[in-house]
């Protein structure tokens, strides 16, 4: 299965059409997003931080914490699932070992970042980035870990926030040099920024659409005629949900019940069926049931 979904993903990078991908958090969020035939998903680092620890994406979260996140995310969705694997969680040894562990929990893309250690958000300021030779080398480790050709590795360089762009153009050279497969240049602050990050490659790029983040969101058509192949909104799903959660508990917590609210509810019976009840149902039915009619 996980073979299938990177020749997948694979084949639908080669397109040259854009790609917008949702950011998937945890199970629920995956569960939906799944249904709705997107052609690949985002596991975010902010989101699944958030919803696992409730803690900062602040370099806080571990290796462990963020590949047992993958494994179950992969096995619960027919979807490609592209994974957020922060700096690699170490030095060299620790990005083969990451690389490994995502390419087997199921992951068809893992991104890596070059970011000093601990990270920080994209969108934050403060961020660091270790010497372009330190990424460079990880990127060639990434590229020889991978055991499938389709296991895409994404770099991305987060130094225009601090050093500027021309030096995040100099630097994703390098790591498309070192046999990165995608770009990831993070936060460009223009419309004329982005602009110049698709004339400058011919590669498939990355476009982080964060909604109120430092770059800004345009439409479809726009960022692919600026020359992005993916587009992720990692914060979309989040956002959304943190919204209606304070909306749904505000109510209850003014009335004490949750009758009028007048906020849209997941339908009870739906939400059931798309955490597998019906599936439980069939499976009591087949074996429990044929034991009772015996009887």
């Amino acid at each position: 299965m996980s073979e299938a979904k990177r020749r997948k993903f694979a084949e639908r990078l080669a397109r040259k059409e854009l790609i917008s991908a949702p950011g998937v958090y945890d199970l629920i969020s995956v569960k939906i997003a799944d249904r709705m035939g997107f052609d690949v998903l985002y596991m975010t680092g902010y989101g699944v931080v958030a919803s696992h620890l409730g803690l900062p994406d602040a370099g806080l979260a571990t290796y462990s914490d963020m590949v047992s996140r993958v494994a179950q995310m992969a096995a619960m969705s027919q979807t490609p699932l592209v994974a957020d694997g922060d700096t690699g969680y170490g030095g060299l040894l620790n990005v083969q070992h990451t690389v490994r562990g995502y390419e087997q929990a199921g992951a068809v893309a893992i991104q890596l970042e070059d970011q000093e250690f601990p990270k920080k958000c994209g969108h934050m300021l403060g961020r660091r980035v270790v010497p372009v030779e330190d990424m460079v080398a990880k990127i060639r480790v990434a590229v020889d870990s991978r055991g499938d050709r389709n296991f895409k590795i994404i770099a991305r360089t987060d130094a225009r926030t601090t050093l500027g762009l021309d030096e995040a153009l100099r630097r994703a050279e390098a790591y498309l040099n070192a046999g990165a497969d995608l770009l990831f240049i993070e936060s460009p602050e223009s419309v004329e920024e982005m602009r110049r990050i698709g004339r400058t490659f011919d590669v498939p790029l990355i476009a982080n659409m964060v909604e109120g983040g430092r770059t800004p969101v345009l439409d479809a058509a726009s960022l692919q005629e600026i020359g992005y192949r993916l587009a992720i909104f990692p914060a979309l799903g989040f956002l959304a949900a943190g919204a209606a959660l304070e909306a749904a508990y505000a109510g209850l917590k003014a009335k004490g019940s949750s009758t009028a609210l007048g906020v849209r509810l997941y339908p009870f019976k739906d939400f059931s069926e798309l955490m597998g009840f019906g599936w439980v149902a069939e499976f009591d039915e087949k074996y429990r049931g044929a034991d009772a009619r015996k009887s």
